[in-house]
């Protein structure tokens, strides 16, 4: 019995999602793509602003970043070259560590220069609530992260933001020097249909 009521459930599950994604005209699958292509010559571009906040927590016990690789000199290198880190960061609609989730920044990260503190970044930003549900961006892009400000393309996107174009801002609101934790301020500018 308690087997029928999972099966049921997921099933549920699966329909109510289905249904909300072609509510919202986030049909998945080969034909809808192909029915949105086919429509992309009398669509308009526009341009959407985004702000959020990046908490990347590399140690505690909310870590949402992990070193999975590092080269044989990466624990001599100033610049930490070689460390490889995937990620599975909040980002939410304030810097506090309580602020609203709204998605998460998944992916993978690297230290792959010999003289410069800097990071060669491959993200994706899956949004999970609001107007973007479901629609993500991907980030690939270098990120000197002692700078000020960083710029990262955005290189596509899914759902909302197929075929997006753009630029990630990135600047440092805080930065533990001991746990090497930080939130990242990001102001997102995108074009797409």
């Amino acid at each position: 019995m308690a087997k029928l009521c999972i099966i049921f459930m997921l099933c549920s599950l699966v329909i109510f999602t289905a249904a909300v994604q072609s509510a919202a005209g986030l049909e998945k699958g080969p034909e809808a793509v192909e029915k949105w292509f086919k429509k992309l010559p009398q669509a308009k571009e526009k341009v959407t602003k985004l702000h959020f906040y990046f908490h990347d927590t590399i140690t505690g016990k909310n870590s949402s970043s992990f070193t999975v690789a590092q080269s044989n000199i990466t624990l001599t290198s100033p610049t930490f070259f070689g460390i490889v880190s995937v990620a599975d960061d909040p980002l939410t609609i304030g810097p506090e560590s309580d602020s609203k989730i709204v998605g998460r920044a998944q992916g993978v990260y690297l230290a792959a220069s010999l003289e410069d503190i800097a990071l060669t970044m491959t993200l994706n930003f899956v949004f999970t609530d609001g107007k973007y549900n479901g629609s993500t961006l991907s980030v690939l892009g270098h990120n000197p992260i002692l700078h000020k400000y960083r710029e990262m393309p955005i290189v596509g996107g899914s759902g909302v933001f197929r075929l997006a174009r753009g630029i990630a801002t990135a600047q440092t609101v805080w930065y533990n020097r001991i746990s090497n934790n930080a939130v990242v301020e990001y102001t997102v500018m995108v074009l797409h249909y």
